[in-house]
């Protein structure tokens, strides 16, 4: 009992199922932000891929389209999301070559963060194992660990442009290894994959009989010309669960309008997608409203092929991002080919990091600027950080002046 003979409550303590789950993109870091703007102060934002706050808006017709259907939107839909909304996904996965996708094939979710959660639920036992990269979104990680599984990270090799390690990943193969993960276009590095090297990973999982998880939600937003592969469009006798959405490619992500499909040699695999039904159906069904997008979204004008044009707002600030981060001494970066992050080094020699989540709260309550540690990211040397360059130019060109008075400081208290 208590001085005033209250019962002591007892302690509620989190679920177990979270002690190895992780999401700094969102963590303490932000949180003492939010402190700091509470306080009246302004902080430059390079922390989150969320485009609306800087003014890269929803195509209109899309926003028109939704608009139009709120009244057909106020009840329940097929918990596999509307028939218009997967045959129009249907017919995407026909313009990229993948084959054999029917409209039983497509789940729509809350986002393709709900269907990377529900894909591992559906999937793992305790001890299973699943590669991930490294660094990766760390999402994923998250995802394994939430559904009892264990993340066996295989390394991305940034003197090669941050492509998979293909030996890192043989050696990362056991017994208990059910699949493997690959992000492409990749966040954060902004890499994107040959088709001889997703080939190669095709290879891998054909002899271990894995499932090959393809997160390829930033497809679309490619630069210099370059041209993305849908892994499931180079195999038909391996399984892929392909993820998708509009949040990135169509600037809408509050919209929670995202996808799953299965594509390859599913007969092998009628448990699982018994599994994947099951949870779909659990939750009912997905946000009805956003699936309203998706028709239009993927059949319209496709407005992201401007805004990655070389004069183009995400292109010139990708490149006004890369240049003045490699000005300053001791930061190198791989160019992003994709997707809307920089992922720079800070070289050990000159930066002597021993905690990066340490560093980057000293960047914020020192300079106002926000961005994400190498580590939460699930890379394992405490000398990166995740720069996103979705601010104007002249934030970009503010935030990275900032960062670099910072690290002029750092150099000279070394």
């Amino acid at each position: 009992m208590t001085a005033d003979n209250r019962p002591r409550l007892r302690t509620i303590h989190k679920s177990s199922k979270l002690d190895n789950v992780c999401y700094d993109i969102r963590g303490p870091v932000m949180a003492r932000a939010r402190q700091m703007e509470e306080e009246g102060q302004r902080i430059i934002k390079l922390n989150i891929g969320n485009p609306a706050p800087f003014n890269f808006e929803a195509p209109e017709e899309i926003v028109q389209d939704v608009i139009l259907n709120l009244p057909n939107a106020s009840g329940y839909s097929d918990s596999k999301g509307l028939f218009s909304a997967r045959k129009a996904i249907m017919h995407e996965t026909q313009r990229k070559g993948i084959a054999g996708v029917t409209i039983d094939d497509i789940f729509v979710g809350n986002g393709v963060s709900e269907l990377i959660v529900m894909s591992m639920q559906a999937l793992l036992n305790n001890g299973d194992e699943v590669l991930v990269p490294a660094p990766d979104y760390p999402l994923w990680t998250a995802a394994v660990s939430l559904g009892g599984g264990k993340p066996r990270h295989y390394l991305c090799d940034e003197g090669a442009g941050w492509l998979p390690d293909l030996d890192d990943i043989r050696a990362k193969i056991t017994s208990s290894t059910r699949a493997i993960v690959i992000i492409n276009p990749n966040n954060p590095t902004g890499a994107l994959y040959s088709t001889e090297l997703l080939l190669e990973i095709l290879e891998i999982a054909r002899q271990h009989q894995l499932i090959v998880y393809a997160d390829e939600i930033y497809d679309k937003v490619l630069y210099d010309g370059v041209v993305h592969t849908s892994i499931a469009s180079l195999a038909d006798d391996v399984l892929v669960v392909t993820f998708n959405g509009l949040s990135k490619n169509y600037r809408s992500c509050g919209y929670r309008s995202g996808w799953l499909i299965v594509s390859g040699d599913k007969r092998h695999a009628k448990d699982y997608l018994e599994g994947l039904n099951m949870l779909a159906s659990m939750r009912l069904c997905s946000n009805v409203p956003g699936q309203y997008a998706i028709q239009t979204a993927l059949g319209g004008y496709q407005s992201i092929n401007d805004l990655v044009a070389p004069s183009g707002r995400l292109a010139r600030q990708r490149d006004l991002a890369h240049e003045l981060l490699t000005l300053i001494p001791g930061v190198t970066c791989v160019k992003p080919k994709a997707a809307m992050y920089l992922f720079p080094r800070l070289d050990p020699k000159l930066y002597h990091i021993h905690d990066d989540q340490k560093f980057i709260l000293n960047l914020l309550e020192e300079e106002r600027v926000l961005v994400v540690q190498g580590t939460g990211f699930n890379w394992p040397q405490p000398d990166h950080i995740r720069v996103v360059f979705l601010p104007h130019e002249e934030d970009l060109t503010e935030a990275i002046s900032r960062m670099s008075r910072f690290l002029d400081r750092q150099r000279a208290h070394r």
